[in-house]
């Protein structure tokens, strides 16, 4: 082992640019950088087509090929592994030895590095297969990068064209140099590249060859905003996207308002996750989020009947709340929406006059999104926990009328069954213990996150009661209403709290030791009962 303290003394901190290697897949803004180097008279040298693009611009450029005094070979496999590259990155310019290495045979410095990797990922993308995936794994580029990114005591190392800028910045600002401190950035967003490059690589090898939990797991993701604070003002926090084309909050266009915070982004994501469960096809929805819980859910005839029928669930929880809709925002649903505060509104599309219309409430967010999330698409979820995290499939589980299993005497009519199947959607998204009542494709009260089962059947009768009297109705919504529940009764007492609330239909997993007697308290109420056989914790 070498002894690295005398090995590596202090760094410079002023190190100049003489020679640079540029290698890029990603050519955007390649020849305006090529230019100004070269105006700054630094020798450039690159490979394939990096250099043909250099030279079709007029730019004096020396070939790879001709450093190393070999041709690239095996399809362009082997071109920069070689000592000529290699030592001219890795060697230090204050270490004599290092610098005898050098002379004696034949190395030059390379004293900028800039380098961004085969299009993996874009190639996974467009669904290219095993072998084409395979064959635009790259080599050479992180192997550059690694040893220019360790060597940041002398060598500059970029890999993102959004850093070329700020590069000829430094250079002017430093006479030809680059500060320590800017080559230590650059060197930390250099091993953050290659280590996103190899999670994706070795993420889609699992998933291609049907390891669902490899023996190491890795996640990455590129910056999008850096947040004013977390959950809570004293909580430092960032955004982050991983990539995928997924529609939602990470891939939405921003139309106004100002930047969104970490709250906002986790409780729209809800949203909008929801909502992507009813498909425009099937008519308006509207989902209103309140702490990544819905406080409103519903269809309507219209985009602002679905939007008022889910206020009226519980018109207090929405206010300050995320309102998420299944298809273009239109001027009446923005009139109805900006009647009371509301922090966010996420839709796939909205018309020019919603968004003049949003125009004048500078506090409100507006996102559109292209598109809606495919409910039932794979993926992973991640939640960390002290030491570690787990990892789980999607819950992207889907149920259907003939996927129901009737356990009562009495079955469920059909508008019975159209609400359960609404109410085991909403459900998906409700946090454990979940109870939903729903009427008419809309819900009338919702229960979430208790410790009891029966605690949240009481909660939402009573949220759906208060709604009641705000509303100056005779009786809550509750009566006539289905309930869904996300797990199953343990005992009976939850399900005749939902009967005593008015509820005559029941939609839940089963599965119980004690179903047996929920099934008989069912038939001693009068109530219709279907077991879905699929269950939805959601913690």
């Amino acid at each position: 082992m070498t002894d690295t303290a005398s090995a590596n003394p202090a760094p410079v901190n002023l190190a100049p640019i003489k020679r640079a290697l540029l290698s890029v897949s990603d050519k955007t803004g390649l020849i305006d950088l090529a230019k100004a180097l070269a105006a700054r008279k630094v020798e450039l040298i690159s490979t394939g087509g990096t250099a043909r693009a250099l030279r079709e611009a007029g730019l004096a450029v020396q070939d790879v090929a001709d450093v190393t005094g070999f041709p690239e070979m095996m399809d362009g496999r082997v071109k920069t592994l070689h000592p000529a590259v290699h030592g001219g990155l890795l060697a230090l310019r204050d270490n004599e030895a290092h610098m005898g290495a050098m002379t004696a045979h034949g190395i030059r410095p390379i004293d900028l590095l800039v380098v961004n990797l085969y299009p993996f990922e874009q190639t996974v993308a467009r669904g290219g297969d095993y072998a084409e995936a395979v064959e635009n794994i790259d080599i050479g580029g992180p192997a550059m990068l690694r040893a220019a990114a360790k060597n940041h005591a002398f060598v500059t190392v970029v890999t993102d064209p959004d850093d070329y800028i700020p590069l000829l910045s430094e250079l002017d600002a430093e006479n030809g140099k680059t500060r320590l401190a800017f080559r230590q950035t650059l060197a930390q967003r250099a091993y953050a590249h290659t280590a996103a490059y190899d999670t994706a690589v070795s993420t889609w090898m699992a998933q291609a060859i049907g390891q669902p939990t490899p023996r190491r797991r890795a996640f990455a993701g590129s910056l999008a905003q850096t947040l004013r604070y977390g959950e809570n003002p004293h909580q430092s926090a960032a955004f982050y996207r991983d990539g995928s084309t997924r529609p939602g909050v990470a891939t939405a266009v921003q139309h106004q308002g100002k930047e969104l915070s970490y709250n906002n982004i986790n409780d729209t994501d809800a949203a909008f996750e929801l909502v992507s469960e009813f498909l425009p096809a099937d008519g308006p929805a509207c989902a209103i989020i309140k702490h990544a819980n819905p406080c409103g859910v519903a269809r309507g005839g219209s985009l602002a009947e679905a939007y008022a029928r889910a206020y009226d669930c519980d018109r207090t929880s929405a206010f300050g709340g995320i309102i998420a809709l299944n298809m273009k925002l239109d001027l009446e649903t923005a009139k109805a929406i900006t009647g009371i505060f509301t922090e966010v509104v996420i839709a796939p599309a909205a018309d020019q006059d919603a968004i003049a219309h949003f125009a004048t409430k500078k506090n409100l967010r507006l996102l559109t999104t292209k598109g809606l999330a495919n409910p039932g698409l794979g993926g992973l979820a991640f939640k960390q926990v002290s030491g570690g995290f787990l990892v789980q499939d999607r819950d992207n589980g889907m149920i259907r009328a003939e996927d129901l299993k009737v356990v009562t005497k009495r079955a469920p009519t059909d508008s019975e069954l159209a609400d359960m199947l609404f109410a085991w959607k909403v459900a998906k998204h409700v946090k454990s213990n979940a109870i939903i009542y729903v009427k008419d494709l809309a819900t009338v009260g919702v229960g979430a996150g208790q410790m009891s089962r029966v605690d949240s059947t009481r909660i939402a009768a009573r949220k759906a009661q208060d709604m009641a009297d705000v509303l100056g109705l005779k009786a809550p919504l509750t009566q006539g209403s289905v309930v869904a529940s996300d797990a199953f009764f343990p005992f009976a007492d939850g399900l005749l709290a939902a009967a005593e609330a008015g509820a005559r239909a029941i939609i839940q997993p089963g599965g119980s030791v004690r179903d047996d007697e929920v099934i008989a308290a069912a038939d001693a109420a009068g109530l219709a009962m279907v077991f879905t056989g699929q269950r939805h914790f959601r913690h």
